[in-house]
């Protein structure tokens, strides 16, 4: 044991001491015969051989000059343990052991990858394979054998619990898979996810990831110049919710600077504004950042979705008039549900007229900016103050890509959220600091999320994006004109973006419009059919109640691999699936 600790210990000093590690082919230097001596009593007490270990003098000064690089009177100095317990902790070898073993982990990561590309990629995007292999939770906690015990497994187990996890895990990348505003798999955006995962670092200084603080700047001005700026700053932020609780936070500060060494006692009562039909995330982030949901005002929504100009000036003079200060308004490019795009230009008339901070929470409708024939959707964006946009949803760059962007060029976010941590953001170090974007963000540690869309984009290009966003809109009205050929299918309203909603109106409900409970019925019709397919694993679609809708479906149309046999399987399915209901 003590043997090859002391090889590695010898090996570490030499890295520290100077500030060079052996190459992977070179072994640790040779541990000299008094040290070995030394190290096999401390081991092997009861050997005969241990007489001939050192003693005094010579086994302090041996043993110091190899831990410490110096002697040190050990008569005068007590470690916090044995000796021979650090020894042996230090050779400890996990089971199995992959530590420091290059050709172990070599080809454990090949045997992954490989069943990544079997069962995640090849299988997980095939439209004749499940979407999902459903099996209820005290089944699939057996299955996966969850418990964690304290001895480690082999291989061949690891490699069938990899399987595993990828077997009973939902497909979304497959063609089936229409659950959510994300869906399917880019190759390069993958690419640009494993290698960001292997790299491991953290995107706070520029010493640390020199790469990534510039190709981040790089893509951020990209989408500024997409939705209208020339200049400005930006971050990307673990989802959009966080974005625009950003937003809420920078506007906030804005207003109101003290609030940031005060706290809620330096700000008067405040009031921001968004839709009815808004992200959730607006009065989550009220709540969290201490303004509370009442501060929250709704604003009305016409028939299909939209934000009320004329609303939100009412609102405002209401605010008002009860002693609250407005400092925001929320405006929604994309809605969730209904797909609908606030009217920017109206809206920012407003906010121009009231001295109002305007975000944009474009994280589902903000990719449409890469086509010209759509972008007409967004007109007015670049009024905006704040846009929050997630090209990991229209865009399928991958979980998770949401991009916060400001007009601002005075380092608000900086002077927002930074704490000035000396530990990391040293001003006199030997590059240019104002490249340590750590301090614009809350967060500490800060995942790589550019380098994904950048290498899909590199891929792609421009073009390339802007026929798949102008693809997903050309099917999704493939899908809506089929609809209204086949009987048993009724829009919830005319789609203007990918969002289709639609009922499915069984056999036994049809001509009955005029009945009584004619709505109750259909509304149980959805989560009927919603569980068949996924137990099925044939395909999945949300459902959901809107206001006083019944449940109806939501179909997405994003995946950039869906085809027209795709949105025909859709209309098969569901009538084959409620053909007796």
């Amino acid at each position: 044991h003590g043997l090859r600790a002391a090889e590695a210990l010898l090996s570490a000093w030499d890295t520290l001491r100077l500030g060079v590690a052996p190459t992977c082919q070179a072994r640790p230097p040779a541990v000299s015969p008094a040290a070995r001596r030394l190290l096999q009593a401390l081991a092997h007490p009861a050997n005969p051989a241990a007489a001939a270990a050192p003693t005094g003098t010579e086994r302090g000064s041996e043993l110091s000059s190899l831990l410490f690089g110096r002697p040190v009177d050990f008569n005068c100095w007590h470690p916090p343990g044995k000796l021979e317990d650090f020894i042996l902790m230090a050779d400890s070898k996990p089971h199995p052991a992959l530590d420091g073993d290059a050709v172990a982990v070599e080809a454990l990561l090949r045997e992954v990858f490989g069943i990544v590309v079997d069962e995640a990629i090849r299988k997980g995007t095939c439209a004749s394979e499940k979407v999902c292999e459903w099996k209820e939770p005290e089944e699939l906690k057996q299955l996966l054998d969850l418990e964690l015990r304290s001895q480690g497994e082999s291989q061949e187990q690891i490699l069938e619990r990899c399987r595993a996890v990828i077997h009973y895990s939902v497909k979304t990348g497959h063609p089936r898979f229409f659950n959510q505003l994300f869906s399917g798999l880019d190759a390069h955006a993958l690419a640009g996810r494993i290698i960001t995962e292997t790299l491991n670092t953290s995107q706070y200084t520029y010493e640390i990831a020199p790469v990534f603080v510039l190709m981040e700047e790089e893509v951020l001005k990209k989408l500024r110049a997409l939705v209208g700026w020339s200049s400005g700053d930006g971050v990307f932020c673990p989802g959009g919710s966080v974005s625009n609780m950003y937003a809420i936070n920078l506007a906030r500060y804005q207003r109101f600077p003290d609030c940031k060494q005060r706290g809620l006692r330096a700000l008067p009562p405040l009031a921001l504004f968004a839709s009815k039909e808004c992200h959730y995330s607006i009065k989550k982030g009220a709540a969290f950042l201490g303004l509370g949901t009442d501060s929250v005002r709704v604003v009305k929504t016409d028939e299909r979705g939209k934000m009320v100009p004329e609303d939100l000036e009412q609102q405002i003079i209401m605010a008002e008039a009860e002693g609250a200060v407005p400092f925001l308004v929320s405006a929604t490019s994309g809605t969730t549900v209904l797909g609908a795009f606030d009217p920017l230009e109206a809206i920012a008339d407003v906010c121009q007229h009231h001295g109002l901070w305007l975000h944009v929470d474009a994280a589902w409708g903000g990719s449409v900016l890469l086509s010209q024939t759509h972008r007409h959707l967004l007109d007015g964006i670049q009024r905006a103050d704040s846009v929050a946009w997630n090209p990991h949803k229209l865009l399928a760059a991958g979980l998770q890509c949401s991009a916060l962007l400001l007009r601002d060029t005075s380092n608000l976010l900086k002077r927002c959220h930074g704490a000035q941590a000396s530990y990391l953001f040293q001003q006199d170090k030997f590059y240019d600091v104002a490249l340590d974007t750590g301090d614009k963000v809350v967060q500490c540690g800060r995942r790589v999320d550019c380098l994904k869309l950048w290498l899909m984009w590199k891929a792609q290009g421009g073009q390339g994006l802007e026929q798949r966003i102008d693809q997903t809109f050309a099917l999704a009205r493939y899908l809506v004109e089929e609809m209204k050929k086949r009987d048993g299918f009724e829009l919830v309203l005319e789609p203007e973006f990918v969002n289709v909603c639609f009922w499915f109106v069984p056999p036994s409900l049809r001509g009955k419009q005029e009945s009584p409970d004619y709505s109750e019925k259909l509304s149980k019709v959805a989560p009927v059919l919603k569980e068949r397919m996924v137990k099925e694993g044939s395909m999945m679609i949300g459902y959901q109640p809107h206001g006083t809708r019944g449940n109806f479906f939501r179909m997405v149309v994003a995946n950039p691999s869906l085809t027209l046999a795709d949105m025909d399987f859709l209309l098969d399915e569901l009538e084959r699936l409620g053909q007796d209901l």
